[in-house]
């Protein structure tokens, strides 16, 4: 097997996890009866990595972002980070959405500044964080510049900017390309790498594109359909900066592709689309 192609066991590390989802299960309330979304779900994430969760549409990627987040509580089993649970919006997570989702009428250094908008800061200091997210986005120049006078890739800037200006040990990014054309996509891509390493941060990448996933992330985590549960963690032993057109490179992506369109079993439980009537 190539070493480029190598499931993920034990990664041997040895601080604990910044991550750990336990036995993660959630269930929505649908039409007088329960829909099943993520089932067993058993993920540890250690500082500085960056994981790429990819599957079908509807197996419950953008859920576990919201949960991890703590936009949404009502969940079976154990969601830790630092070793503390998840109660509750915290300033540990930053989260930037496929739409960028400025507000119109704010200028570039406005709506960066909307993340410290519950952070206990004086002026000067919230110019201060806003003009070094600034920078480290490229966006320098631009800090009076309006969401209509930006390309759709300065824009996501913009809310990746927002995403960190908390300075959060963790960002998620939940389909952040998703809308772009596919050259500003990759340029996107290749800056989000420069940002990762810039910011020294943890990430955690929702994306229905494999190679994006292989391109960006240290481990490819591949779901299942509903209920969401993890199939496959492929290892992306690739050195950085990756070759989109390399042997091992495409090796991979052609391997979580296999991963993700051969249908595994389902599961016993609900096998009628996964939903029971409420009791």
């Amino acid at each position: 097997m190539s070493t480029a192609l190598a499931v993920a066991e034990d990664r041997g590390f040895d601080a604990p996890p910044i991550v750990r989802f336990a036995s993660v299960r959630k269930i929505f309330a649908v039409n007088g009866g329960e829909l099943e979304a993520i089932r067993a779900f058993d993920l540890d994430i250690h500082e500085g990595e960056s994981v790429a969760i990819v599957g079908s549409s509807g197996c419950g990627k953008s859920t576990l972002l919201r949960l991890l987040v703590g936009l949404d509580r009502n969940f079976e089993g154990s969601i830790r980070i630092d070793d503390r649970p998840v109660r509750g919006i915290g300033s540990e997570c930053g989260i930037v959405f496929q739409e960028h989702r400025l507000f119109p009428w704010l200028t570039v250094a406005d709506n960066i500044a909307l993340g410290l908008a519950s952070a206990a800061v004086d002026k000067a200091e919230r110019h201060r964080q806003v003009e070094r997210l600034v920078r480290l986005v490229g966006l320098d120049g631009f800090q009076k510049a309006y969401p209509h006078q930006l390309s759709g890739g300065m824009a996501q800037r913009v809310a990746i900017a927002r995403g960190l200006v908390v300075d959060p040990r963790i960002l998620l990014l939940d389909e952040p390309f998703g809308a772009l054309d596919a050259l500003t996509r990759q340029q996107m891509q290749e800056e989000l790498l420069a940002v990762r390493e810039r910011a020294d941060i943890t990430m955690l990448l929702v994306t229905h594109d494999v190679e994006e996933a292989v391109f960006l992330a240290d481990r490819v985590v591949v779901l299942a359909p509903r209920p969401g549960r993890i199939r496959r963690v492929f290892q992306v032993g690739l050195p950085y900066p990756r070759n989109r057109g390399g042997l091992e490179f495409h090796r991979l992506r052609e391997a979580i592709l296999h991963e993700l369109t051969h249908a595994a079993p389902e599961p016993a439980a609900f096998p009628s689309g996964n939903v029971k009537p409420v009791a």
